[in-house]
Order: C-alpha cells, then sequence, then structure tokens
C-alpha cells in the first residue's frame, strides 16, 4: 500500500469519517471540502485531530453506551494508514492527538480494541508498555 501524502491527510478524514465535517468547516469558516485542501489544515494536523476528529468524533462514540459500530469502524480505518507515517509530523499528531488521549479514562482502549487494525493496535502496545500500563485483554 502506497503512504499517504502529508497533505492529503485532511482529505481521508474528511472522506473516511465524513461526521468530521461540521468541526473542519467551523475550525477554518470554510466549507469542509475546501478546508482540507488548505495548507493549513496540513499544518495544524495536531489541531485538526483534536478539535475535528478525537474529540467531537471518537470519544463520545468510544464512551457511548450504545456506540455506532459502523463510525467507530471508519474511525480506526482512517487511522490506521497513517499511525505509522514516515513524517514524524504525521505521525505524531497521530500518536499524540488520537492514541494518547485512550489513556485520560478508563475503558477506552477497550473500547477501540475491537475496531483497530493490525498497525494501530502495535502502536497502541508500544505505547502502553512505554507508559508501563497494563490494560486486560490487550496486554495480556
Amino acid at each position: 500500500m502506497n503512504e499517504i501524502a502529508d497533505e492529503d491527510v485532511p482529505a481521508l478524514l474528511l472522506r473516511t469519517v465524513p461526521e468530521s465535517a461540521p468541526f473542519i468547516a467551523d475550525k477554518y469558516g470554510l466549507p469542509a471540502e475546501r478546508a482540507v485542501l488548505t495548507q493549513d489544515a496540513v499544518l495544524d494536523l495536531y489541531e485538526v485531530l483534536t478539535e475535528c476528529f478525537t474529540t467531537p468524533v471518537l470519544m463520545p462514540q468510544l464512551q457511548s453506551s450504545v456506540p455506532d459500530a459502523g463510525l467507530l469502524q471508519r474511525c480506526w480505518d482512517f487511522v490506521e494508514p497513517i499511525v505509522d507515517h514516515s513524517s514524524n509530523h504525521v505521525r505524531g499528531a497521530v500518536y499524540f492527538e488520537v492514541l494518547e488521549p485512550l489513556l485520560n479514562a478508563q475503558g477506552l482502549i477497550e473500547s477501540s480494541w475491537p475496531y483497530m487494525k493490525e498497525r494501530t493496535r502495535q502502536r497502541t502496545l508500544l505505547m502502553l508498555h512505554s507508559y508501563g500500563t497494563s490494560v486486560p485483554g490487550v496486554t495480556s
């Protein structure tokens, strides 16, 4: 599989998780389809992931008593091709703005695990190991 270009990551988010559109549009004051094509969206990738994906879309689903399985699948489908990106900027944004927040509340990693793909699971396990964190059913 060819690596996604850095500048294509915001558009990939919008295509894979269209539920992010209102948050992207609000952040840039442009229609989401135009905003993801701007250089700002690439430069602001940490903020885009936090403000337009993790906080408003991913976390509410992970914390829901009745999550939308299709949406969660698409969320992790978005993360998978960029989780171990060759660009430090992209890889760091995913690590700090998508994976690390899973440590903020009990049960988030467990809720995510069934939807994560192989590379995302491997990166999550490395993160848990680096923090010395054990998650039953995930690290054991």
